[in-house]
């Protein structure tokens, strides 16, 4: 069955290069993102891999675990962290889960059931393991995206997204195109106006059904 947004992910048990856990355990009660990759040891993925090693205060800031997810061995991820580092500028301190037998590729719908690693395989027989999945303290996916092998991420978005996130499910609002921590927010549907004055004071009615307000404090 294909995952969804707002459903619960696999508690599958992983074994990474800091030891193996069950996924639920490893989450507890934070935000998590789970970023996959189809193989160590290839340029766009490294430098991605780096870009997250740089967020490390960012992560923190938010209340979020991150953890990657590569299709090879945690010896290779073990020696591939060492390159990591060296483009980076950054120590890899996240786990990176061993994915050579392709079970959670394959539980987070980013590989068919019948997929496997051929002999003398490449990135490309697991191309769409290039997937990042933001994930709520309730284990339920909040947010997916899935890249090609040719275009490296922007983790700027990804903090972003995060931060939208958080704000609307802890806020009661939504957020509009291109928002950015401090900006406007949007009052949803569902309030009716008496509601909103009590609940966020004053708003600019743009349209009847698009008001927007001050972020709430």
């Amino acid at each position: 069955m294909a995952l969804r947004i707002n459903d619960e992910i696999p508690n599958l048990n992983v074994t990474t290069d800091q030891g193996s856990f069950d996924l639920h355990d490893w989450v507890g009660d934070s935000w998590a993102i789970l970023f996959s990759h189809p193989k160590d040891f290839t340029p766009v993925c490294t430098t991605e891999f780096g870009a997250v090693a740089r967020l490390a205060d960012e992560w923190e800031k938010r209340g979020t675990k991150v953890i990657g997810v590569s299709v090879d061995g945690v010896e290779d991820h073990k020696k591939w962290k060492g390159d990591i580092e060296k483009v980076s500028g950054a120590a890899a301190g996240f786990p990176i889960i061993a994915d050579d037998g392709l079970e959670v590729s394959k539980a987070f719908d980013m590989l068919p059931a019948e997929a496997y690693l051929p002999d003398g395989r490449t990135p490309a027989d697991s191309a769409t393991v290039r997937s990042v999945f933001i994930i709520g303290p309730d284990k339920q996916v909040k947010l997916m995206m899935t890249y090609p092998m040719t275009v490296g991420r922007n983790f700027g978005e990804i903090v972003r997204a995060l931060d939208a996130l958080q704000t609307s499910t802890g806020k009661g609002v939504a957020t509009p195109a291109d928002w950015t921590m401090g900006e406007d927010v949007i009052i949803p549907p569902s309030v009716s106006d008496a509601d909103a004055k009590a609940k966020f004071g004053a708003f600019d009615a743009v349209l009847p059904y698009l008001r927007k307000t001050k972020m709430p404090g």
